[in-house]
C-alpha cells in the first residue's frame, strides 16, 4: 500500500555560493537552463504530478522568488537563518508541512518528470558513479533500506536529487531534529547528515535512477557543459563586465571557482583566461591577475 503525497517542498533559501558569479545576482533557483527557469521547470512538473501544493523555502534574495506566490500559487516560507545554519533549518522552517512530502532542492533539472501521485514508500533519489567519487554515497540491507553513507566512495549509488518522506518518516525525523536543533555541532549539518547520524530510526530505501536524468549544477562550467548558450552569453552582468575589461569573449572565461571570506561572506571568485590566472573582488569590483 502505497503513500498518497500530500504536498512538495523545495528548498531555496542558500546562497550557492559555489555558482559564482550568477549567484551573486539572483538566487540559482532562478537560473534558467535551457530555456526554463529551473524552479518553475520543478514546479509544473509537480503540478503534472498531481501535487498541488508546494511550498518554497526562500531567504537569500527572497524578494526576488515572491512573484512564485501570485504566478503559481506557492506558499512562500522564510527560513530566517539561513546565513548561519546549513539546509537542516530549511526543513526546520516548514515543520508543519512535513506529511507525506517530497523533499525537493530548487536547482535540480530533471529531464523527464521523477514525480508521482503516489508513492510506495519513504526513499532518496540516486545514480550511479562507477569509479571513485567524493559524492554522498548509499548501501543498502537485504530489504532495500539504507544501512550506511559515506562522504566518497567506490563503484556506488550516491545521493542526488528529491527525496520522498512518509508521514511516518516525518514524524521521526523531526523528533530528531527537534531533539538535536539547539546543538552547536547541528548548525553546519545538512539535514542529510542528521539522517546519515540516525539510520536506525529513520527507515529510507534508495530510488535508483539512470544516467541523464538527474543534473545539479554547481558551478557555471557544468551548466555550460549542459547548456551551451551559457558559452556566448552567461547572463551575468559581472561577467559581462569583467569581460569588458579584460577584452576577451565571455567564453573565454573558465574555470570559475568561488572563495568566501573569514567570516564566510561571499568574496569574489577565481577564474582563467587564455591560461592567466585572475582574481574579482565582489566588494571592490575589480579584477587582478594573480
Amino acid at each position: 500500500m502505497g503513500y498518497k503525497v500530500d504536498n512538495a517542498v523545495i528548498m531555496a533559501a542558500g546562497t550557492s555560493s559555489r555558482f559564482a558569479p550568477l549567484s551573486y545576482e539572483m538566487p540559482k533557483a532562478l537560473i534558467k537552463v535551457k530555456g526554463e527557469i529551473l524552479i518553475e521547470r520543478q514546479i509544473r512538473q509537480l503540478r503534472e504530478a498531481g501535487i498541488h501544493e508546494i511550498v518554497v523555502v526562500t531567504g537569500y534574495r527572497k524578494e526576488q522568488l515572491e512573484y512564485l506566490r501570485d504566478r503559481f500559487g506557492v506558499i512562500l516560507v522564510e527560513n530566517p537563518d539561513y546565513m548561519m545554519r546549513n539546509n537542516n533549518a530549511s526543513i526546520y522552517a516548514v515543520r508543519d508541512y512535513l506529511r507525506n512530502t517530497y523533499i525537493c532542492s530548487s536547482d535540480n533539472y530533471f529531464t523527464e518528470n521523477p514525480f508521482e501521485a503516489e508513492v510506495e514508500e519513504a526513499y532518496y533519489a540516486a545514480v550511479y558513479a562507477e569509479g571513485q567519487t567524493s559524492e554522498w554515497c548509499m548501501e543498502e540491507d537485504a530489504d532495500g533500506y539504507i544501512s550506511k553513507v559515506t562522504v566518497g566512495g567506490m563503484d556506488s549509488w550516491y545521493m542526488l536529487g528529491h527525496a520522498f518522506w512518509s508521514e511516518m518518516f516525518s514524524s521521526k525525523f523531526l523528533s530528531v531534529l527537534t531533539s538535536v536543533y539547539d546543538l552547536p555541532e547541528t548548525v553546519d549539518m545538512l539535514w542529510e547528515r542528521i539522517f546519515m547520524e540516525h539510520l536506525d530510526k529513520l527507515k529510507m530505501k534508495i530510488r535508483k535512477y539512470p544516467d541523464n536524468k538527474i543534473f545539479e549544477f554547481d558551478t557555471l562550467d557544468e551548466l555550460r557543459d549542459f547548456d551551451d548558450s551559457y558559452l556566448e552569453n552567461t547572463c551575468s552582468g559581472i561577467l559581462k563586465m569583467v569581460s569588458s575589461m579584460l577584452e576577451c569573449r565571455e567564453k573565454d572565461i573558465i574555470n570559475v571557482q568561488a572563495y568566501k571570506s573569514f567570516d564566510n561572506a561571499a568574496a569574489g571568485f577565481r577564474f582563467e583566461v587564455a591560461g592567466t590566472f585572475y582574481e574579482y573582488d565582489y566588494v571592490t569590483e575589480k579584477v587582478r591577475q594573480m
